[in-house]
């Protein structure tokens, strides 16, 4: 496997684990970026741009290249968490007020007490909705926000969890909605990825379309390293059961959206549709903490501690394993383990990852265009978190 791209000294076990993602994992095509203390240290890339494409040698028309970006699923949740979090920072959001407070419809439903930080925190007890929308709805930017403010609570709110993983994109966008006046995914590239430079996008403008990769389903060979959850119920069989909760959260919408499909990368999905490099997944972790190269920081050291906070731990009521989060993000624990309790960020479901940790100043970001079908801890981005941790 022809890999490219560098790493500092002291970092070559995290091209070994990347390496090794490809000949005994699965990957197809990959990227991994690591900044410590505002310093890249890792930056690699192999394989193919699209994971249903013929293999090639470097360089090749159909080679992954330095900015390749991709679909990163649910770590979009982490960039977007930014957003909430910046806006509490400037006083514009308060985390202890009623959603109700910003958004009147969502008071419907038995919801008037959930708090902003319960819909961050995935208490707000809306995980499914009693009719999935159809790709069309889910994108339309209208159906969905009043589709969960109509929505009875599944539970009463702030008494327990379970992992929004759609209905996340218009609780989210929605609030912001209300409280800036602009999309969730305008926001960010005005304020955050657009001075920083980072190719992350929630909502792909046109002229970056052709940088993106396809993606595809992959079962890899072997799944050496993968973390041994033993729940009474693993989310694998909680997602087969129709009737269940689990395939009730994911069907939010319904059936499911192509991925590939033009229409779906230039929506603002919140919960899962961003699109971005390896790179930019690091550079933006970094920036939250203050370690990038001009000393920028998007996060105080008091938001920042916030971001690690836990609001919620224990049962997971839609992925029926124990998880933790914070205000947007997830945090470190046997569903997702991280670099340290002190990490904070989100994985995609199907294997892209990207933190922060900063204790030990590290931006991670891992995007991949082969989709296993793990839900957290995909075992090819454990084994490059593993491999950071030993190059420290």
């Amino acid at each position: 496997m022809e890999v490219q791209g560098t790493v500092a000294e002291g970092f070559e076990a995290v091209r070994e684990a990347f390496v090794r993602n490809f000949e005994v994992l699965g990957d197809r095509g990959a990227a991994v970026a690591v900044y410590r203390d505002g310093r890249r240290v890792v930056d690699l890339w192999g394989g193919t741009k699209d994971a249903d494409g013929a293999g090639v040698g470097a360089g090749g028309s159909g080679a992954w290249q330095a900015g390749t970006a991709q679909v990163v699923r649910s770590a979009t949740k982490g960039v977007a968490a930014a957003v909430p979090l910046l806006l509490h920072q400037r006083g514009l959001l308060d985390l202890d007020a009623p959603v109700g407070a910003y958004w009147p419809e969502f008071k419907a439903g038995g919801k008037e007490h959930v708090r902003v930080r319960d819909l961050l925190s995935h208490r707000a007890g809306v995980p499914a909705l009693d009719r999935g929308l159809t790709p069309a709805e889910a994108i339309d930017g209208v159906s969905g926000p009043r589709a969960v403010a109509a929505q009875a609570a599944l539970w009463e709110p702030g008494t327990a969890h379970g992992y929004h993983a759609q209905t996340y994109s218009w609780l989210l966008s929605e609030l912001v909605l209300r409280v800036t006046g602009a999309s969730l995914g305008n926001w960010l590239a005005e304020q955050v990825t657009g001075p920083l430079g980072l190719d992350f996008w929630i909502g792909l403008p046109d002229d970056a379309a052709d940088r993106v990769g396809r993606v595809a389903p992959v079962d890899p060979p072997e799944r050496a390293g993968a973390l041994k959850v033993r729940p009474r119920r693993n989310v694998s069989e909680a997602y087969a059961d129709p009737h269940s909760l689990t395939r009730r959260a994911f069907a939010a919408i319904d059936p499911l959206p192509d991925e590939n499909a033009p229409g779906y990368r230039a929506a603002e999905l919140p919960a899962s549709a961003g699109i971005g490099t390896a790179r930019a997944l690091a550079g933006f972790y970094a920036a939250l903490i203050g370690d990038t190269q001009d000393g920028a920081r998007l996060l105080t050291p008091e938001t920042t501690a916030l971001a690690g906070t836990e609001l919620s731990s224990g049962p997971d009521r839609v992925l029926v394993v124990n998880t933790r989060f914070g205000p947007g993000h997830m945090l470190h624990g046997p569903a997702s383990p991280l670099l340290s309790p002190a990490s904070f960020g989100h994985p995609g479901r199907g294997g892209s990852l990207a933190f922060a940790d900063p204790e030990a100043g590290i931006g991670f970001g891992y995007v991949t265009n082969g989709l296993a079908k793990s839900v957290t801890a995909d075992p090819r981005a454990q084994a490059l978190v593993r491999a950071v941790g030993a190059s420290l």
